[in-house]
C-alpha cells in the first residue's frame, strides 16, 4: 500500500501542484484541512507561497496549526515548502513582524542586497553537514544541482546545524533545513524536475519506512 501523504491546504499555496508530484513520485497524496485525515496520515507536506503573516493567519482561524506540532512531535515525517519551511521559525519580519508557529529557533529575513527581489528562478544548492543533516531526503541528488527559488525572504535558523544545505543569491543562505523528522526547503522541489521528483520520492519512502 502507498504511504498516504496529507498537503496541507489552509488557503496558500500551489497544493494541486504539490499533491500531483507526490502522486507521480508513488504517493497516495490527499490535498485536506480535515483534522482527523492529516492525523491518520503517514506524512505531511505543508507547501506555501504569499505572506507569511496571512499564513499563519489562515493556519490558525483552520485550527490547523496544534495537529501539525502534535504530529511533528510524535514523529511523522514533515516536508515544509518555502512558506512552509518559513513558518516553522519564530519569527518574520515581512511587513514589520509576524509571529510563527516557533517550532524552529530562528527568524525570517528580508534579502538585502543589490539584487533583484524576489529571488526567482533556478539556483544551485550546495549541501552542508549532508550525512548526518540531509537524512535520506537528498539522496541521489549531486551537490551543486539546481532547484526552482521564488522568495523574497530567507530562513536564519538559530542553530548551525540544522542547515542542510546553502545557496547564494549576494550572499549564502539556508535553502534547506533538517531537525529529526522535520525536512524544509526553501526552493519548490515540484518545480524543479528530476532532481524535485528524487527528493519527493525519498520523502515518500521515509513515510514508508515510518508507518
Amino acid at each position: 500500500m502507498k504511504p498516504s501523504i496529507a498537503v496541507i491546504d489552509y488557503g496558500l499555496g500551489n497544493v494541486r501542484s504539490v499533491s500531483k508530484a507526490l502522486a507521480l513520485a508513488g504517493g497516495d497524496a490527499r490535498v485536506s484541512s480535515e483534522i482527523k485525515q492529516i492525523e491518520n496520515a503517514d506524512g505531511i507536506v505543508l507547501p506555501g507561497v504569499g505572506a507569511f503573516g496571512k499564513g499563519m493567519d489562515n493556519l490558525e482561524k483552520a485550527g490547523l496549526i496544534p495537529i501539525i506540532r502534535s504530529r511533528i512531535e510524535a514523529g511523522k515525517p514533515f516536508l515544509g515548502i518555502c512558506l512552509g519551511l518559513q513558518m516553522l521559525f519564530s519569527v518574520s519580519e515581512e511587513h514589520g513582524s509576524s509571529r510563527g508557529m516557533d517550532i524552529i529557533k530562528g527568524e525570517v529575513k528580508l534579502f538585502k542586497n543589490d539584487l533583484k527581489i524576489p529571488h526567482m528562478g533556478w539556483n544551485r544548492v550546495k549541501f552542508k553537514n549532508r550525512q548526518e543533516g540531509g537524512g535520506g531526503i537528498f539522496e541521489g541528488i549531486s551537490d551543486g544541482s539546481y532547484f526552482y527559488f521564488v522568495h523574497s525572504y530567507y530562513a536564519a535558523p538559530e542553530e548551525g546545524s540544522l542547515v542542510s544545505s546553502t545557496t547564494d543569491y549576494g550572499g549564502e543562505f539556508t535553502s534547506s533545513i533538517v531537525k529529526e523528522n522535520i525536512w524544509a526547503m526553501q526552493f519548490h522541489p515540484e518545480k524543479s524536475g528530476e532532481d524535485g521528483l528524487r527528493i519527493m520520492k525519498n520523502f515518500i519512502r521515509t513515510c514508508g519506512e515510518k508507518k
